[in-house]
């Protein structure tokens, strides 16, 4: 008996359609394993624009162990090289679409798996053969900053040539939200040695116990790690002039640095201007909003010591429309529940001027 042909019902598919499917993968390992399947394939991933490209680990380049240069992470970030990606993504960026055989690949590509191997590429060389990308995620497996258990830090950064606006959110310590009546809420120890009840002053002793102090430090990591990710950033900018967003986070949700459209194609044509100290795009002379509260107890039960707020600004930069108001604007859409509610929270209470000058 002859049975029929069975029918490849991808091969009907067309191409438009397999373009969405890829869009919606997005991670760039996935798509680096979907080129590999046949020629087809490997012709429709370059034209991708929705790419995901997920970090698996951050090694320094500075190989002399006798190196007497800082351990930070921060500046382990200026020399960071991105590895962990699978030997089927190093086939995709170096193997031309036009190879009349993808057998080799196949088989190579096994060996690869089997071997566990590992190589290392930047974003920069594992994004060169995709021709189309507008949406851009860069992820990080862990933020620069290294903090004390307990201790909140999150950050969000938009850039263009330079630093257009940062929000930082940090509290001295988190106590999640009572979920039962058996479950007590236990105070922490307030770093700031202030009281639960304030009038939405400061205290004295804020100035005095190194409360202000700390938060310095927060705002000046904050700023000099999201400078260091924008100057990694150029050469993937340079290369790629369809982007209408890029993205670089982080796994833990610490830091997120953002440029649209507009700020692309403004760093496109006014290039960047590089601190001399480091590998990190300088950042201009600040106005900062500082808002802060000993205890703020949000609407789903979680409590933050020690709240801080700061809004910043070039001072150079033109007056917006849109200022900071009661209801948080700008400032009150940077992060996620349930810290956009503290951010609004705390935008209702005294505000702080404060100037920080070029670094």
């Amino acid at each position: 008996m002859i049975y029929p042909e069975p029918i490849d019902h991808v091969d009907r598919l067309p191409d438009p359609l397999l373009l969405l499917i890829f869009n919606k993968i997005g991670d760039v390992k996935a798509l680096g394993r979907c080129s590999v399947v046949c020629r087809r394939f490997r012709s429709l991933v370059p034209e991708v624009d929705n790419v995901v490209v997920r970090v698996d680990c951050v090694i320094s380049d500075d190989n002399s162990s006798s190196s007497n240069k800082s351990r930070h992470p921060i500046s382990s970030l200026f020399r960071l090289v991105f590895s962990g990606l699978l030997k089927s993504i190093t086939q995709f960026i170096s193997i031309s679409p036009r190879r009349p055989s993808s057998s080799a690949v196949f088989n190579g590509g096994d060996d690869d798996f089997d071997n566990n191997s590992v190589t290392h590429h930047s974003p920069t060389q594992v994004l060169k053969n995709f021709n189309e990308i507008k949406l851009l995620r860069i992820e990080l497996p862990s933020g620069e900053l290294g903090i004390d258990d307990g201790v909140l830090l999150k950050w969000r950064a938009d850039f263009g040539s330079t630093l257009d606006n940062c929000i930082i959110l940090g509290a001295s310590s988190v106590i999640g939200p009572v979920t039962s009546s058996n479950d007590r809420c236990i105070s922490l120890p307030n770093i700031d040695g202030n009281g639960d009840n304030d009038n939405g002053s400061i205290p004295d002793s804020f100035y005095t116990n190194g409360g202000l102090k700390l938060r310095v430090v927060w705002t000046i990591s904050s700023l000099i790690a999201a400078s260091a990710r924008h100057y990694l950033l150029q050469p993937i900018i340079a290369e790629h002039e369809t982007l209408d967003s890029l993205t670089l986070a982080d796994a833990d949700g610490q830091g997120v640095l953002c440029m649209n459209r507009q700020q692309l194609e403004e760093l496109r044509v006014k290039p960047l201007s590089a601190s001399s100290a480091s590998k990190r795009t300088l950042v201009p002379a600040l106005n900062m909003r500082l808002w802060y509260a000993a205890h703020l107890e949000l609407p789903d039960g979680t409590v933050l010591k020690g709240a801080t707020l700061v809004a910043i600004r070039p001072s150079e930069q033109q007056p917006k429309k849109e200022v900071v108001g009661t209801d948080g604007n700008w400032v009150g859409a940077a992060f996620e529940e349930p810290y956009g509610t503290a951010v609004r929270m705390l935008v209702k209470r005294r505000t702080y001027c404060l100037e920080m000058n070029s670094f």
